[in-house]
């Protein structure tokens, strides 16, 4: 039996993981102005920023049903099961519109990743991993749901301008934020964001201090691989926090990748984050 994973383009994974792992992927809608892009397709994290700091409307869209049973349909032309991983139903309506395609057609099963960026991008990872091991698709998609819980998904920002731009966060607290010169960082849990750490500084004080507190508890973490997942960032930044993470020494496999528009839209240049599973807590 042949087993496709697939997932939005909000779990940020490389084309080269797409390509290693067969990952199909679905779009979401970039629109500036009026004008409607896709992303990853016809459109760049530059180009939003350029907009929107240029004053421009720039808003993200989901990926409607009459696109998913097209896709879905499309997969299944050749592959006996879909398992589709959607980005938290707390951003975006795509798992609600995933859900209804999938309701009429057989052997597609939709995952709620309760998570963004390559928080998705692991359980997607995972899912293929399974599918590679001959698992079907209705367990494949259970045991992510239970997985869900597991994804530690972190980052910090710049500025907390364009989450305010997106409704994320309220003017009070983005003028706080730059006239304190703090650089936020933000917790997914339970499917939505929620404020953490507050850094300041420069990149190489601030990161050094993000990395050690997120990798501070890490009795639970699942040492296979992490994500350094971040936006087009000032030179230095990413090659910074990469050495500072390999200088741990904990992960097998250190994964660096660009987060797509969707993500940029609402981050902002200058966002770096860390994302790795933890191991399932233990049988008493």
């Amino acid at each position: 039996m042949k087993i496709k994973i697939s997932a939005d383009s909000t779990c940020d994974l490389s084309p080269e993981l797409i390509r290693k792992y067969g990952i199909g992927i679905t779009p979401l809608s970039v629109i500036i102005d009026g004008q409607v892009y896709h992303d990853g397709i016809d459109v760049t994290p530059r180009d939003i920023f350029r907009a929107s700091d240029a004053g421009k409307s720039v808003r993200t869209a989901a990926v409607n049903t009459y696109e998913y049973r097209e896709f879905f349909r499309e997969q299944l032309k050749t592959n006996d099961q879909l398992v589709h991983i959607c980005i938290s139903s707390e951003f975006s309506t795509c798992y609600a519109d995933a859900c209804e395609a999938a309701r009429e057609l057989e052997h597609v099963y939709i995952v709620d990743s309760r998570n963004l960026s390559t928080g998705s991008g692991l359980l997607v990872l995972e899912g293929a991993e399974m599918a590679a091991k001959g698992m079907e698709g209705a367990e494949i998609a259970e045991t992510l749901r239970r997985r869900t819980g597991l994804v530690d998904a972190s980052f910090v920002v710049r500025t907390v301008e364009y989450l305010r731009r997106g409704g994320r966060c309220s003017g009070l607290e983005a003028m706080g934020a730059k006239l304190l010169h703090i650089r936020p960082s933000i917790k997914v849990t339970d499917g939505r964001m929620h404020p953490g750490e507050k850094y300041r500084g420069r990149y190489e004080h601030y990161l050094k201090h993000y990395i050690r507190d997120t990798l501070a508890q890490d009795a639970d973490i699942d040492f296979r691989r992490v994500f350094i997942t971040h936006s087009p960032s000032e030179e230095g930044l990413v090659s910074f926090a990469i050495e500072t993470v390999k200088s741990y020494g904990l992960f097998r496999e250190v994964l660096e990748t660009m987060a797509g528009c969707t993500v940029c839209t609402h981050c902002g240049p200058d966002t770096l984050g860390l994302l790795f599973m933890r191991r399932e807590p233990r049988p008493l």
